[in-house]
């Protein structure tokens, strides 16, 4: 039996989402010892059932593809994607194959309480910010779901995960410091798609262009990056891309590369054991000598000394 939509087309199981009841998951079986946020990566499967809740969530998929079945909707989503759900709204995740081995749908799921909104609104010294916040749990909320355009939201996530897993001195401060900036960045890509200004269009079109194309050097650092390169990408001259790694970085463009480079190779020499060699190849540096002396100007020691004094 399949049930056509115009969205999907359901098998009997699917259909089973929206005539079974749906149940509430309350807060207190996800906040404990004070802590008034979850997160967590999870597969999803048909198992869980239908549900809302009273807290707001964002959730965003981390890998494959599937459906989400929200209020009396349902949409295809991907890896890239965040939905945010307000209190009180069903839905449930639900991946395009019951083989999640081969087609799987992993999402990561930040549970927020309004207590912890409310609290962090006191802190926010934007207006919109605060009307922002208000507005998730307010009795008019409404479900919105976004593409991450340049992987903001989700280095945020990431970030998010890492620190409510390993649970170190003072973590608490950072979640809500990493939420404070998650929500700052959601509010903007909703923003920038909902109420585009005619008169700084093009100005926020560069802006987020430029923004684009860092993200595209982050992706692509072991590659050989340079200005034509870039040029070919992004369709700006080289002469213009100049301009604007002066203006938006304050640095030149090489100057911009090589402190990106050294940055994450700083990452890859704390969380990994991969040989200095290995490191500078992934980083992008062919020529170790090169690497070694970049490296050193730039942190001030050797790659040798930074992993020791991290360890």
């Amino acid at each position: 039996m399949v049930i056509r939509t115009s969205l999907h087309s359901w098998t009997k199981e699917e259909f089973a989402v929206k005539s079974k009841p749906f149940f509430t998951m309350t807060g207190d079986v996800y906040f404990s010892e004070g802590a008034l946020i979850f997160v967590n990566r999870a597969t999803e499967d048909f198992a869980v059932p239908l549900h809302n809740h009273d807290f707001v969530e964002f959730a965003y998929i981390a890998e494959g593809t599937g459906f989400h079945h929200i209020a009396d909707e349902v949409h295809p989503v991907r890896k890239g994607q965040l939905t945010c759900i307000p209190i009180g709204v069903p839905h449930v995740f639900r991946p395009s194959s019951a083989d999640s081995a081969k087609h799987p749908l992993t999402v990561y799921n930040c549970v927020i309480s309004p207590r912890l909104l409310e609290r962090l609104s006191g802190f926010a010294s934007d207006s919109r910010l605060k009307d922002f916040m208000a507005s998730l749990t307010g009795e008019d909320s409404r479900y919105f779901f976004l593409n991450d355009a340049n992987d903001t939201i989700e280095k945020l996530i990431l970030s998010m995960h890492r620190e409510y897993s390993m649970q170190r001195e003072a973590s608490a401060d950072v979640l809500d410091s990493l939420l404070l900036q998650l929500l700052v960045a959601v509010m903007r890509r909703r923003s920038r798609l909902q109420h585009p200004s005619p008169s700084s269009a093009a100005g926020e079109r560069k802006f987020s262009e430029f923004d684009l194309l860092l993200a595209y050097i982050d992706r692509h650092l072991a590659e050989d990056l340079t200005l034509r390169r870039l040029s070919d990408v992004s369709l700006w001259s080289e002469r213009h891309l100049q301009r604007l790694f002066r203006g938006r970085t304050e640095q030149s463009f090489n100057r911009y590369l090589q402190a990106v480079r050294i940055q994450k190779s700083c990452e890859l020499l704390r969380d990994t054991s991969h040989k200095i060699g290995t490191v500078a190849e992934m980083v992008g540096y062919r020529d170790v000598p090169s690497f070694l002396a970049v490296f050193k100007r730039i942190t001030g020691v050797t790659p040798s000394a930074y992993r020791k004094a991290s360890s």
